[in-house]
């Protein structure tokens, strides 16, 4: 990775983002190698496109309350498929039939998964 502090942190914070909305099966794809521009692909689905949008306005407000410009959005108005582009890291939130259906990680299955940890959070939170 460029920058891995920065595209750990960027990970961590969106991790937790997506899973305080009720985000689902996240999976962290270490992209470097292939992609010298990125270095982190988060994968994250929702259970409709509500939840869908939720999940990418909270990574969204976490990454910019933590400093981290957006750099590219698309896909929030059907909230199917939101591609959130901060740099060193992507997110995809998808709806489950979208993430089924153009299989990200069936692409990039030759690169690491890295690890996601979550901030335990307090019950009622």
């Amino acid at each position: 990775m460029q920058s891995p502090e920065n595209a750990v942190e960027m990970l961590r914070i969106a991790a937790d983002a997506a899973d305080s909305k009720g985000g689902e099966d996240l999976v962290a794809l270490n992209v470097s190698e292939p992609l010298p521009l990125v270095d982190v692909f988060l994968l994250v689905t929702g259970n409709s496109e509500r939840n869908v949008a939720a999940i990418a306005d909270e990574i969204e407000d976490k990454l910019f309350e933590a400093g981290h410009k957006r750099v590219r959005r698309e896909g929030r108005a059907e909230a199917r498929w939101v591609l959130l582009d901060f740099g060193d890291l992507i997110v995809h939130v998808f709806h489950a039939e979208e993430r089924v259906y153009y299989g990200l990680e069936r692409l990039w299955k030759d690169c690491p998964v890295l690890p996601i940890e979550l901030t335990e959070r307090v019950a009622g939170e």
